[in-house]
């Protein structure tokens, strides 16, 4: 999948698009630099989901909790600040990750090595002051 994003108003549409796209998966890995907008489509994924709550990077929390529409847990972590794999470790990452629940990471590069085996992989770039997503499925 690859989608062209011009303006912030096409979220809506590319977090429908990327969850039909990937109906039966819950793990969805987002790559990309500093301030491309994973956060921001991660909020409109967590809308399209029925998240009421307030969708905010977990920064210094590692990972926040939300409930989709159904009641169910979504996971929302960002890697930015953790130092070693051992901090995931040390947050319990299998029981979220092996959860069956939605899930999404930012920086997720710092943990690659545990990722499951298979994930969504999302790719953000830059070009030209516009967004370039590249989502595929990635099986280890």
């Amino acid at each position: 999948m690859k989608v062209e994003i011009h303006s912030i108003e096409q979220l809506p549409e590319v977090a429908r698009k990327l969850l039909g796209e990937f109906p039966d998966d819950r793990f969805f890995a987002f790559f990309g630099k500093m301030g491309v907008g994973k956060t921001t489509l991660i909020k409109e994924i967590c809308a399209e989901l029925g998240v009421n709550d307030n969708v905010c990077s977990p920064t210094f929390a590692i990972v926040n909790e939300y409930t989709d529409g159904a009641g169910e847990p979504v996971y929302h972590f960002d890697f930015y600040r953790m130092k070693s794999v051992a901090e995931a470790y040390d947050i319990g990452y299998e029981e979220y990750f092996y959860s069956g629940c939605y899930c999404f990471t930012e920086w997720t590069e710092k943990v690659e090595e545990l990722l499951p085996e298979r994930y969504v992989r999302v790719d953000i770039e830059e070009e030209d002051g516009n967004r370039i997503l590249k989502a595929r499925i990635i099986e280890q």
